[in-house]
């Protein structure tokens, strides 16, 4: 396949991935302080297909369901800590025979930055401050767990990884 061709799958696909965090951002479950989502199972699956390409559907999916969500406040941290994720999992999965560990370790680290770039924003004096920030905490985890056993297994299938582009 030719590196043009290549470069326009990458952006379909980006498009489409997209849509789908978008959508899978939508599926959630309310809490305290925001709301529980599968968008990052989707980022995740996004990254291994993608590569670092998926920095721009993570950040551009994401934002748009906060804003729809009526999170306007979160749309510019949103855009960055999922667009991070995107990054950091798409540049550790860009690799050929991705094993389990390696799908494993990629998914803690980017639930990771999830999990500090929302505390670190709701910590700030114009937000909840810390106390109130680490009542997310708990959620926040329970979201990047639930992405993290939701990712793995998706990227097994054959069918899933035979869609993947390189960089």
């Amino acid at each position: 396949m030719s590196s043009r061709s290549t470069d326009l799958r990458k952006i379909a696909f980006a498009g489409v991935a997209a849509a789908f965090i978008f959508i899978g951002t939508q599926i959630r479950v309310p809490t305290a302080i925001g709301y529980i989502n599968l968008g990052d199972a989707v980022i995740l699956i996004s990254s291994f297909i993608l590569g670092p390409w998926a920095l721009l559907p993570a950040a551009i999916g994401s934002a748009l369901s906060d804003l729809l969500a009526g999170y306007a406040q979160y749309i510019i941290p949103t855009f960055l800590i999922k667009g991070l994720m995107g990054f950091v999992a798409g540049v550790l999965l860009n690799k050929s025979g991705v094993t389990v560990l390696r799908k494993l370790i990629t998914g803690i680290i980017a639930e990771i930055i999830m999990v500090a770039g929302y505390f670190v924003f709701e910590s700030l004096p114009f937000m909840y401050g810390p106390e109130a920030a680490a009542g997310s905490l708990v959620f926040n985890l329970i979201q990047g767990i639930a992405a993290i056993v939701i990712f793995i297994p998706v990227t097994s299938i054959p069918a899933i990884k035979k869609q993947r582009l390189k960089a």
